[in-house]
């Protein structure tokens, strides 16, 4: 059997039991002579020689596999193990530690766990949980680039656990669907997962096994940018798949600013970074217009729509987007008269435009007061 020192992450007892497959304990103990840093850019730390001793938890009896996960796991974020001396309870034990590659990440300061896991450590659970499923099944390099859309699911999870203000009069809750499997036979950028469930009847008594399938998404920030000043918005135009593989004869969409919510991020910091990615805008203020999914039957991807109050004067249209992500995003200003025309012919087939353009028209009159 083995043991292993956590002075990061893994102390944290929920990650580390779904690294692990399992629940595990651990015992407080310290690394002589070293000291734990943050990693400059990232969330967790690096351990380095020096300073009065890192703190961290001793787990023992780990099995072959149990290393094989906790290298699978630990493998995406650049570490290894070295064999070292900690002290548990005034004893020397010989173990191992992860230690990241010399000189790939660069220290910055202290790292706090109790700061990480007030910050992070929910959605990193979540992350793990999905990680994790691709243990034996998927190379770590495969799941590596899979990584920052793992964590984006996992912040929507979270999201949604947290700030849901939807009315249900019915009165079914969560705990109403239970007997639930889950399969995923697809994931890359995106995934499907099928679920075979049963929900409670309206009646009070439970449904028969049904299966579901749902396309998991992210959360996204819509923007509909308004100048209350001159009356106007911004829209912006791009290639989308999505009206492409339906065999739409203009795949091009007019739509408002729209971005997904990295891990971590809030709606509104995300609603400001996509609105100077795709249209080198700076927005004063977010009305909040709504939250709501796009296709609750089919889909996980959630809403957040925002007004964004902005200056918008002659020629801040242009072509926006990043490289990296093959943006090629074209921005134009229409007046709110010419916006309501287009909503009213149905020339506008952009389901969150038309509702955050109805919803100017609602507050309109407040907005251009204000300013």
């Amino acid at each position: 059997m083995n043991s292993l020192f956590f002075y990061g992450t893994l102390r944290h007892v929920p990650l580390l039991s779904v690294v692990l497959g399992r629940h595990v304990e651990g015992q407080a103990g310290v690394f002589p002579d070293h000291e734990v840093m943050a990693v400059r850019g990232e969330i967790f730390p690096m351990i380095r020689s020096g300073g009065s001793g890192a703190n961290g938890i001793l787990v023992e009896g780990l099995s072959d596999e149990d290393i094989a996960r906790l290298r699978f796991y630990e493998g995406g974020f650049d570490y290894d193990l070295e064999e070292v001396t900690v002290t548990v309870v005034a004893r020397e034990v010989v173990t191992k530690v992860f230690f990241s590659e010399p000189g790939f990440w660069q220290p910055d300061g202290p790292w706090s766990l109790s700061h990480w896991q007030e910050k992070h450590g929910e959605w990193s659970v979540l992350g793990a949980v999905e990680e994790m499923s691709y243990f034996g099944q998927r190379t770590r390099s495969d799941v590596d680039k899979m990584l920052p859309m793992i964590q984006a699911r996992a912040t929507a999870k979270m999201n949604a656990r947290h700030d849901n203000s939807a009315y249900s009069p019915g009165g079914m809750t969560r705990a109403d669907v239970d007997s639930v499997v889950m399969r995923r036979p697809y994931a890359d950028y995106f995934t499907l997962e099928e679920f075979d469930l049963s929900f409670r009847r309206y009646d009070g008594q439970k449904s028969e096994m049904v299966r579901r399938a749902v396309f998991v998404a992210t959360d996204a920030v819509i923007v509909l940018p308004y100048d209350p000043v001159l009356d106007r918005v911004l829209l912006i135009e791009q290639f989308r798949p999505g009206p492409f593989a339906r065999e739409d004869a203009t795949p091009w969409q007019l739509e408002p600013i729209a971005g997904r919510i990295d891990k971590a991020e809030t709606a509104q910091a995300t609603a400001r970074r996509e609105a100077m990615e795709e249209a080198g805008l700076t927005l004063n203020a977010l009305e909040d217009v709504s939250q709501c999914y796009a296709s609750p039957g089919c889909s996980t991807e959630f809403y957040h729509i925002f007004l964004g109050l902005a200056d918008l004067p002659d020629g801040i249209d242009g072509v926006s987007g990043l490289d990296e992500e093959a943006e090629d995003i074209r921005s134009f200003i229409f007046s709110f008269d010419a916006l309501m025309e287009l909503v009213d012919e149905g020339r506008v087939v952009n389901a969150p435009l038309v509702l955050a353009a109805l919803w100017l028209a609602r507050h309109r009159e407040r907005l251009r007061a204000a300013s």
